[in-house]
């Protein structure tokens, strides 16, 4: 009976039809029903809580039906298909798309772009985790000292912070002292300055700039601060600053923060010989380096200089920049970006099972090739072979693995299906030592440019899905970041932008999305929307959390059979609602209005209960076209 087949024998069953699509096999989408899954939430990770979904298993998917399964807020992990029960689930999922034609990069996004491309110049390198750049003969008692003392690491007792306090007020004297000598020798105007404050830099913060960042200590933004004083003192500048931009009158006066930072610098050199550290102005920015070690050449902690190109902000983690005289000598590297059919590759393999333990903390367990076949490589979508008469795609339709190959180094892969309307990201893992390359938002901005390409062939090819959003956890709101994305409402199968979404889903994890445009129908005004509705919490996420995360996390999925569940007034079987559904019966397809009479007065109930619910969940539509598998 329907619900309760073992999963082991669908499974099987599953893996057998997925193999027998290269053949000639009936396109017919056929489904086991697994009634309704109740678990920990995967998201709050709260064991109080409950994730509610239904479920089903595929032996066989048509890439049409699967599309219309995705706008009814169905997802599938390998050949399980699931939909969350959104009214009663405690993280509600609400499938998210783009529009690729409208797709607008962020700067953020441009940023991942130009990094990527650098690296492929040969001008950012990458940094192995666990590689230091200390001095291997050194002692543990003098690596990473200055001559004052202070370690360039956290302090580890409150005599190192009191000594800290002491060197930050002794730099901030210095830094005020530099000020009055710039304008005793007339080079700054003589005001009212405000008092230095020099603050140390954090270790993380240091990962985060280019090489030899690892010796920055303190940086002071005193610059900003006196740029800012200097413009309300001067007379011209109050006379003639209406109707022009503040930056450019500073610059006509060599007020900007820039030049009086590199002022101020000039007045610091001192300081190599008194306190054993080294000044350098960045881009306004007063940093205080180990003089231990070379400090970096001017800019380089913020910003890097670049042979004929303008200076761009590095923020790789990680990764560091070599000299214009290096780059010139350093091989270009290439990137491939390879599109197969889904199958079973070792490479592939163990590159997932290093991304899972070393990014997700995963036991060798929970990453065997057995789970890692059945959520990422079985699949039951038919696969469609490219034709020439404009509808599909050359790679054809079905499901798809897009390698990144570095140099031929395996660096990171996509799961993907490619179906009629859309390319919808499942789940991508990539290799750790690649992290500062943020290879999840790369990868999206890649897929998002294959939809733009290959509309040429297949012009109803026009979306980008990223899966599920979920507006309750700020791990996954990163997928907003792609403008402008549309939310499926939950209830009316709908498509609403989610600027407008969004503030219904500040008020309520639950929401009735295409309520909002139903009142805009009726009533010309809008919901107020500020310009920053879109932020995203990047440092929620971490550096490269953006990647899917366990966006269809259900590997193995214990789903319980819904024998207890109420009858769902959604269809009424009595009026012949459910008698259209297509039974699989006996390797036999017949609507079950034609065989109710084969069924006792109790397995007809049980029956026509599962039907209820089912019909609901997938639409009357999909419900008379999908077979419903009730064969043992």
């Amino acid at each position: 009976m329907a619900g309760k087949m073992k999963k082991s024998e669908a499974s099987s069953s599953s893996r057998s039809s997925s193999n027998n699509n290269n053949s000639n096999h009936r396109a017919e989408t056929v489904v086991v029903d697994y009634g309704k899954n109740r678990s920990t939430c995967g998201y709050c990770k709260s064991k109080a809580r409950t994730s509610i979904s239904h479920g089903l298993w595929a032996q066989s998917v048509t890439i049409n039906d699967y599309q219309d399964l995705l706008d009814r807020g169905w997802r599938r992990s390998g050949c399980f298909l699931y939909k969350p029960e959104m009214e009663k689930t405690c993280c509600p999922a609400y499938t998210i798309r783009l529009k690729a034609d409208d797709f607008v990069a962020s700067k953020e996004q441009l940023r991942v772009t130009r990094r990527m491309q650098r690296f492929l110049d040969g001008a950012l390198e990458c940094k192995r985790p666990g590689e230091s750049t200390e001095d291997p003969n050194a002692s543990k008692d003098t690596r990473g000292q200055t001559p004052l003392g202070v370690s360039s690491s956290a302090p580890n007792n409150s005599g190192e912070k009191d000594g800290e306090e002491k060197i930050m007020n002794y730099l901030s004297d210095q830094v005020d002292k530099a000020f009055r000598s710039c304008s005793e020798r007339g080079e700054l105007p003589d005001i009212q300055s405000p008092k230095a404050s020099v603050k140390k830099v954090l270790q993380a913060k240091r990962k985060l700039l280019a090489e030899g960042s690892e010796d920055l200590l303190y940086s002071s933004n005193i610059a900003f601060q006196l740029a800012a004083a200097i413009r309300r003192c001067l007379p011209e500048y109050k006379e003639s600053h209406k109707g022009r931009q503040l930056g450019h009158i500073a610059e006509e006066n060599g007020l900007s923060p820039k030049l009086i930072a590199e002022k101020l610098e000039s007045s610091l050199n001192h300081l190599g010989n008194t306190s054993g550290l080294s000044v350098k102005a960045c881009n306004g920015h007063l940093n205080f380096y180990s003089a231990t070690k070379p400090a970096p050449s001017h800019g380089s902690a913020q910003i890097i200089s670049n042979s004929n190109r303008s200076a761009s902000m590095s923020e790789s983690k990680g990764c560091s920049l070599k000299n214009n005289s290096e780059c010139t000598q350093v091989k270009r590297r290439r990137l491939e970006i390879r599109l197969k059919r889904s199958s079973f590759d070792s490479e592939e393999y163990a590159l997932y099972r290093r991304y899972q333990m070393m990014v997700h903390n995963d036991t060798p367990a929970h990453v065997a090739e057995g789970s890692y076949r059945r959520f990422l490589v079985d699949t039951p979508l038919i696969y469609i072979p490219p034709t020439n008469d404009g509808t599909v795609p050359p790679c054809g339709f079905g499901s798809f693995h897009q390698q990144y190959v570095i140099d031929g180094k395996l660096v990171a892969v996509g799961v993907i299906d490619i179906l009629p309307k859309c390319l919808s990201s499942k789940y991508l893992f990539w290799d750790p030592d690649f992290a500062f390359l943020s290879l999840g938002k790369y990868s999206a901005l890649q897929e998002i440019n294959w939809v733009k390409e290959n509309q040429l062939h297949c012009p109803t090819l026009q979306y980008y899905y990223l899966g599920y959003y979920i507006h309750s956890c700020s791990k996954m709101r990163y997928k907003a970041a792609y403008r402008p994305s549309e939310l499926l409402c939950p209830l009316r199968y709908r498509w609403v932008p989610f600027d407008i979404s969004k503030p219904l889903l500040d008020r309520d994890k639950y929401a009735v999305l295409s309520d909002c445009t139903i009142s805009q129908d009726r009533d010309s005004s809008s919901l107020d929307v500020s310009e920053d509705v879109m932020e995203i919490q990047h440092d929620d996420i971490g550096q490269d959390s953006e990647v899917r995360m366990y966006d269809e996390g259900m590997i193995e999925p214990e789903y319980e059979s819904s024998d207890n569940q109420p009858h769902l007034a959604y269809v009424d079987v009595e009026n012949g609602d459910a008698g259209n559904i297509l039974i699989g019966l006996n390797g036999s397809r017949v609507r079950f209005k034609d065989i109710k009479q084969a069924f006792g007065p109790t397995e007809l109930s049980y029956l026509e209960s599962q039907l209820s619910r089912y019909t609901e969940v997938v639409g009357e539509e999909l419900a008379e076209r999908m077979v419903y598998s009730i064969e043992p």
